[in-house]
């Protein structure tokens, strides 16, 4: 399942130069471009280009040793941004590969199932570009001189360039092969019809919710949803390609690895297993980088179906910092480790900074392997990016916000199968919701919360749901301190704690005593007339020739 990556290597020592200086209509390298192993090859640089793990501190979900900027509301406009610049270097060597793949000398069959591999990655980087900027110059071409205009090209509507990325999927969707037809070592990770029909669920639910929340311009929220329950429809009954992986825990282990695995729709490859050629730090990043908040673990239901603040099973008041992972959903022992367990460095002990980095946010378990650990961030697991478990949650909500209802059918094929995946056979239904009065649509989001801690989605999904102006101005909360949980004495750490009534400096942040404050809400601020998009680096707007506007309340540039 790791040759590919040996094979991306070989290829880029022969074709590097030609995909990394700036894209050009005329063909300066006349000894490429000439067969579908070239194609393939130029392909392959997409892949390197793919980002990989990493520890999503923008929003509530996660904490790390310092204040994230973006989670705080503490940024600025920067003079130049990778969040810009990177998306649109490699949407290049998407647009090069569709120039210059024309002129290959294959059959139609053969240049289009590889260009479908970059209308793929362009739709991909151009949706990226929007979640963060909204609107963006859609650039589709290559250019052959500097005096070209679109190079100071304006900003296109955020809703015509996700058409673009639809028109884009849509020919991957044709000329890409099943995922059944990767298996091969050679082949395993490339991407397939099951990733361009995972993308269009991705893109038609953020779209759709998006629009329908932030009340988009110019944006039918129920034509992206249509496409997302369309597009999640062909893979759940039609194509039938995925299911759940049996162990949710195993899932993110090497066991999860390859196509034996029908969760996996979209990966990215590291390796070879334990040859160190593409690697990356997750494992240590665990330890060091990112915990999870308490807002966060507060998502993951009792055992009898119910959240925190209804359930009968919630033991109060909690002494012990074990107390809050009794009777819960069994993911919840699955995601952060316990007082006890062998964890980053021995045995897990609360807030003992020293040598687990984690610091006074809850430890995360999920993903962590102590002999990747080991290597010394050169880790070599694959990364889900997308998995079928958020086709299936993303079908839930995306037929609920379509509807306004959903059957206990479709909640049986969803939301009930994810959970019934790791034994937590409480089902959702439209009986349980009312009769204890709950909200089917939170209900909905929560599963999504729970089931993909960590795994870069959370961020977006406060954005999409225009509920990032209520929870990431509060202050961040982690660990219920208990002197016989850990070795650090109360006075140790700074006074941070609420008192027996949930207050802290007089302010009511929790309905129990004695958690650690780790962020003061008067540290936090999110303006939602601005921050629901990113800035626009000043570097863009100065040499755009003034056709680049900045976005609303980051500047003078409005």
């Amino acid at each position: 399942m790791k040759k590919i990556y040996l094979l991306l290597m070989a290829t880029l020592l022969v074709v590097g130069c030609t995909l990394d200086r700036e894209p050009e209509t005329s063909l300066a390298d006349p000894n490429f471009w000439k067969s579908e192993k070239d194609l393939r090859g130029a392909c392959n640089r997409l892949y390197i280009d793919l980002p990989g793990f990493s520890h999503d501190k923008r929003s509530d979900e996660l904490v790390g040793p310092n204040q994230d900027g973006v989670s705080s509301g503490n940024r600025s406009v920067p003079g130049t941004s990778g969040d810009w610049t990177d998306p649109y270097k490699k949407i290049a060597v998407c647009n090069n590969i569709i120039t210059k793949g024309e002129t290959v000398p294959v059959s139609e069959e053969a240049r289009n199932r590889w260009m479908a591999e970059a209308y793929f990655f362009r739709a991909y980087h151009y949706f990226d570009l929007v979640k963060k900027y909204g609107d963006v110059p859609l650039i589709l071409k290559v250019f052959g001189n500097t005096t070209d205009p679109d190079i100071k090209r304006a900003r296109d509507p955020r809703e015509t360039v996700i058409q673009q990325c639809y028109t884009d999927l849509e020919f991957a969707l044709k000329w890409l092969p099943k995922i059944d037809a990767l298996k091969s070592e050679s082949d395993w990770g490339r991407v397939s019809q099951s990733a361009a029909l995972g993308m269009i669920v991705r893109i038609g639910l953020y779209e759709g919710t998006h629009s329908k929340y932030h009340q988009t311009t110019g944006s039918d929220h129920k034509a992206h949803l249509k496409r997302a329950i369309d597009a999640a429809e062909t893979m759940i009954y039609t194509e039938k390609k995925h299911d759940l992986y049996a162990d949710f825990q195993k899932l993110f282990y090497f066991d999860g690895e390859g196509g034996q695995n029908k969760e996996s729709v979209f990966v990215k490859i590291y390796g070879p297993n334990g040859a160190g050629t593409i690697t990356h730090n997750n494992s240590r990043g665990l330890e060091n980088t990112a915990a999870i908040t308490r807002s966060m673990l507060d998502n993951f239901l009792y055992s009898d179906g119910l959240p925190r603040e209804k359930s009968p099973l919630v033991k109060r008041p909690e002494v012990r910092l074990n107390d809050v992972l009794e009777n819960r959903d069994p993911r919840m022992s699955m995601t952060v480790y316990a007082v006890g367990e062998e964890a980053y460095k021995g045995t897990y002990k609360p807030f003992k900074t020293d040598d687990q980095a984690h610091g006074y946010g809850y430890p995360i378990k999920k993903g962590f392997m102590l002999d990747q650990w080991a290597t010394n961030s050169k880790e070599t697991v694959d990364k889900m990016i997308i998995r079928y478990a958020e086709v299936l949650i993303s079908y839930a909500e995306a037929l609920y916000e379509y509807n306004g209802n959903i059957s206990d059918q479709k909640l049986d094929e969803t939301i009930n199968y994810v959970r019934q995946r790791v034994g937590f056979n409480v089902k959702l239904t439209n009986a349980f919701v009312q009769s204890n009065n709950l909200d089917m649509l939170q209900e909905i989001r929560r599963e999504r919360m729970v089931e993909f801690i960590d795994e870069g989605l959370h961020y977006d999904d406060i954005i999409r749901w225009k509920t990032a102006e209520e929870v990431l101005p509060k202050a961040v909360l982690g660990l219920l301190y208990n002197p016989e949980d850990t070795p650090v004495k109360e006075n140790e750490l700074g006074g941070r704690l609420t008192d027996a009534n949930g207050y802290y400096k007089g302010e009511k942040l929790y309905d129990e005593g004695n958690i650690f404050v780790i962020e003061e809400g008067g540290s936090r601020n999110f303006d939602p007339k601005r921050d629901y998009l990113y800035p626009i680096p000043s570097y863009e707007i100065g040499t755009s020739g003034g056709n680049i506007k900045q976005n609303p309340y980051w500047g003078n540039e409005n």
